[in-house]
């Protein structure tokens, strides 16, 4: 990652004025007592915003997990704080007790966060940051200062260390060049146990002409910071800009971080900031694309595209890197990869962004080596998933935590998710080389896991449901339909590539049971007894798995199991119901429920996503996933079938006049639904 300083006077005026407010979301009334920043990323790195003006809480980056602070397990990785600064006004440093007229806004369409405040009658102040879209490993912060009066300024660039990183090494060199001098703020360390090397870089760019650039100062303060910093004295009536390009960058991804990190800051400030802006926002253009466009209700408008900005910016097309509940926004659930990822963030980028959905898919590929030896060390055949993930692809759920053995429907997730990626884009050169391989290995594992006790009760017992306030539980409801389902995408599989496929595969699916009460209720597990639910379980198999597709089991199935979903459930469990009832065409009870997946789990000041109501994690990009499901393949009414994506168009909530999705799948289609169609 980087982050470079770059001057520029000619850009924030773009930045700064025509916002539309379905685009923004904006903090003003900021306490830092009760503040859960929002992230800027570019799928690679994560900036988290504080609430400390022109400070940044934390920097995570993607595909780099060591052991540190908790659970015995790996977590993935905070790095150095590359983007801070601090400022001092005549002499002062300033804080959040000596600024006013404190805003800060996240530009969605832009992916940029600006915080904008004044000190006293001297200056106003505008800091804007962006993970740059275009360059992977390298941030942007752009400043403009405004002075109202005669005013001293002094810009500081940090640099900070995390307490976990060890054996730091700080460092600051000048390359001349006849043109050009180029300043280089660095820091290098290892991770906790000296598994990675993590190195950052960071330069100040100025506007001024080469030469007349303000002198720099180094300060290097302890082990644990350093910084780089100017004077400049303004006139009354002055703007002065400049900006800071940062990269950062681990052994993860190349073996030489320290040098390539101060090359991918020399690149961009040699770039520029208007160039680096440019790339950066026709990045964001080219995303933004594929776009749902909600007519009639701004607020539903400016939250759906809140959660499709958070999956756009926590996963990238071109990768082998993969999604965790909280994306990039921090170390919930260590960072690590879950069935949150297939069942729930991977169907909206499918439909919307299939080449990130395709990187989705590369890292449950590169892992199934190691699923493979999680089958064998389990007694099975084929290839097992964890069901916590993180580098290597083995099992890597705290050992107090029963999932890790025992919540196996993460395996049929995976396939399930393999041929849905085949059925949306038909490549059938990927299918031979990455699906099927994934999907015969599951398949195998599916028929070695049943215990066949005769015809119809090809039992798969002992394991934890999707509903996991029930554990070791026989013949899960959710987790036999999703064997049963990916047994047949399997053979499907097979024979699109002309390949004979393994006739036990089908024989296993048609003697898996799913239990029904003696109503004809489907039951959630052999021994449910109607006890309140973490999440939806059985309603899963009427969506998205489609095992229950008859009207009336189906409204059965929810109505029981509605009136039994806790409300200290997470988020995606709404989500199900009302993509179930906009289906039903029952929109303005869909409605209620879509409302229900998020809004009661907003926390301040821009609304991030919690986990459950009254939470306080980090951004839940999961139930971000299942809300955006209720919205496209709910009010939508989208589907992904073996025809590929198709549409049945379904009642909207009233206080929709229309909702459009643009730039669907391979094609980049556009489906609308208007009231009253």
């Amino acid at each position: 990652m980087k982050a470079v300083l770059y001057l520029s006077l000619i850009l924030f005026p773009a930045i700064v004025f025509g916002q539309d407010a379905a685009w923004t979301i904006e903090a003003k009334a900021i306490d830092p007592n009760n503040y859960f920043g929002v992230t800027v990323a570019n799928g690679m790195v994560g900036i988290v915003s504080s609430a400390e003006p022109m400070k940044v809480k934390d920097v995570v980056l993607n595909g780099v997990y060591d052991y540190y602070q908790r659970g015995r397990v790996s977590n993935i990785l905070k790095t150095f704080n590359h983007l801070n600064m601090n400022l001092e006004v005549d002499g002062q440093r300033i804080g959040l007790k000596d600024i006013r007229n404190y805003k800060q806004v996240l530009d969605m369409k832009k992916a940029t966060l600006k915080t904008t405040f004044d000190v006293g009658e001297k200056i106003s102040v505008k800091h804007t940051i962006m993970a740059l879209q275009h360059l992977p490993y390298t941030a942007m912060g752009m400043v403009e200062i405004k002075a109202k009066r005669a005013v001293r300024v002094t810009p500081m660039s940090v640099i900070e260390a995390p307490n976990h990183l060890t054996d730091v090494r700080n460092l600051y060199s000048e390359i001349d060049r006849p043109h050009v001098v180029i300043p280089l703020l660095t820091s290098v360390g290892k991770s906790p146990s000296g598994k990675h090397t993590v190195a950052v870089s960071n330069s100040f760019i100025f506007n001024e002409p080469h030469g007349q650039e303000p002198d720099l100062i180094h300060e290097d303060w302890d082990y644990t910071m350093h910084l780089l910093k100017f004077n400049k004295a303004l006139k009354a009536g002055e703007t002065y800009s400049f900006s800071v390009v940062a990269s950062a960058t681990s052994t993860e991804h190349y073996k030489d971080p320290l040098n390539e990190a101060e090359r991918l800051t020399i690149f961009a400030k040699l770039e520029g900031t208007q160039r680096l802006w440019q790339h950066h926002i026709a990045a964001w253009e080219q995303l933004w694309k594929s776009d749902i466009v909600i007519e009639g209700d701004l607020q539903a408008q400016k939250d759906v595209r809140f959660a499709l900005y958070h999956l756009y910016s926590f996963a990238r097309a071109g990768t082998a890197y993969s999604l965790s509940p909280m994306g990039l926004s921090g170390l919930g659930y260590n960072g690590h990869v879950f069935w949150d990822t297939e069942l729930w963030m991977y169907p909206p980028l499918l439909a919307l962004q299939p080449a990130i959905a395709k990187s989705l898919l590369e890292y449950r590929y590169q892992r199934l080596e190691a699923a493979k030896q999680n089958a064998f060390s389990h007694g099975y055949k084929g290839a097992m998933f964890p069901w916590e993930s993180s580098d290597e692809g083995t099992e890597d759920t705290p050992v107090w935590a029963l999932t890790g053995p025992f919540q196996h429907h993460i395996t049929g997730c995976i396939g399930w998710a393999f041929w849905k990626y085949y059925q949306v884009t038909k490549d059938k050169l990927w299918l031979r080389d990455r699906g099927y391989p994934v999907l015969k290995e599951v398949a195998d594992f599916w028929a070695s896991r049943v215990e066949r006790k005769g015809p119809g009760q090809y039992e798969i017992n002992n394991v934890i449901g999707a509903n996991e306030w029930q554990e070791n539980i026989d013949n899960n409801a959710f987790t036999n339909g999703m064997a049963i389902t990916v047994l047949r995408y399997a053979t499907q599989a097979a024979k699109e590539l002309g390949l004979e496929p393994d006739a036990d595969w089908e024989h296993v699916a048609q003697n898996i049971p799913i239990l029904k009460f003696p109503d004809g209720t489907t039951k959630e597990n052999a021994t449910y007894n109607g006890v309140d639910i973490k999440q939806a379980d059985v309603n899963l198999l009427a969506y998205p798995l489609q095992i229950v597709s008859e009207q009336t089991q189906l409204e059965k199935d929810l109505k029981y199991y509605e009136a039994r979903m806790s409300p200290e459930g997470p988020a995606m469990g709404n989500s199900v119901l009302a993509t179930l009832y906009s289906r039903l065409g029952n929109a303005e009870k869909a409605y209620e429920l879509f409302i229900k997946t998020y809004k009661p789990n907003e926390v301040p000041p821009f609304g991030v996503l919690a986990e459950t109501a009254g939470g306080t994690n980090p951004y839940f990009a999961t139930g971000a996933g299942g809300m955006l499901q209720s919205v496209i393949f709910g009010f939508g009414g989208l589907s992904i079938t073996d025809a590929g994506i198709v549409q049945n168009s379904k009642p909207l909530p009233k206080k929709w006049k229309s909702i459009q999705l643009k730039g669907i799948g391979v094609e980049k289609k556009d489906y609308t639904i208007k009231q009253g169609n």
